[in-house]
């Protein structure tokens, strides 16, 4: 009786080991799952502060380890709380030009699928263009997952000047530090080359015998 207590003990463990092991593989199959899908990118830098009347460029790019097919994608503008489509399109196939659909006047795609862009360049910039612009993409691969990052946009009269007083200050003490430090090398160098060369002629003083 005691042994069958015993078996039925170690079966309901083997059996917990493979819910485990289950557990882990599934968790590795998810994890190189994401790491192979579709990432899209606006760059380190998010957000960007421009001047009214000029032109400026949204950037976004787009990556997949499992590849791409009739890739879909588009740029959406937040207009108080409404989602403006700007354009839209479909890459075939990697290395294929997207025929792009422009539904505003003042933008112009200038991204290319041999380079995995597909940024936009906005004209003529207004203050009523400041906001969040959306970058969306959807790879069929991945069963139709959607992808975005959003780029933040200020427009401004004026850009502030950078007051670079504290950077020059700071580059010209590790510069005089810097060269302190050669110097002091160099001042050691010279002074450990003449103490040497001492004691190398007091040696052969001793050592040269005396008639």
């Amino acid at each position: 009786m005691e042994l069958q207590r015993g078996r039925s003990f170690l079966h309901r463990c083997a059996g917990s080991g493979d819910i485990v092991h289950a557990g882990l593989v599934v968790t590795l199959l998810i994890g190189v799952w994401y790491a192979q899908a579709l990432e899209v990118n606006t760059g380190k830098v998010n957000f960007i502060e421009v001047m009214n009347g000029s032109s400026v460029l949204l950037p976004c790019t787009y990556a997949s380890c499992i590849g791409i097919k009739n890739l879909y994608f588009n740029w959406q503008y937040k207009d108080n709380g409404t989602m403006v489509k700007l354009c839209e399109a479909t890459i075939p196939a990697e290395g294929v030009e997207p025929n792009v659909k422009i539904y505003h006047e003042r933008v112009e795609f200038v991204g290319s699928s041999k380079k995995n862009n597909i940024s936009i360049l906005l004209h003529n910039v207004t203050f009523e263009d400041q906001g969040e612009y959306i970058c969306f993409a959807r790879n069929p691969k991945e069963k139709e997952r959607n992808h975005s990052a959003i780029f933040t946009l200020y427009v401004v009269d004026e850009l502030k000047e950078v007051d670079n007083t504290l950077t020059v200050i700071i580059v010209s003490v590790l510069g005089g530090v810097i060269g302190l430090i050669i110097l002091i090398m160099v001042v050691k160098a010279v002074v450990l080359a003449i103490l040497s060369q001492v004691q190398e002629k007091k040696t052969c003083e001793i050592a040269t015998p005396t008639i």
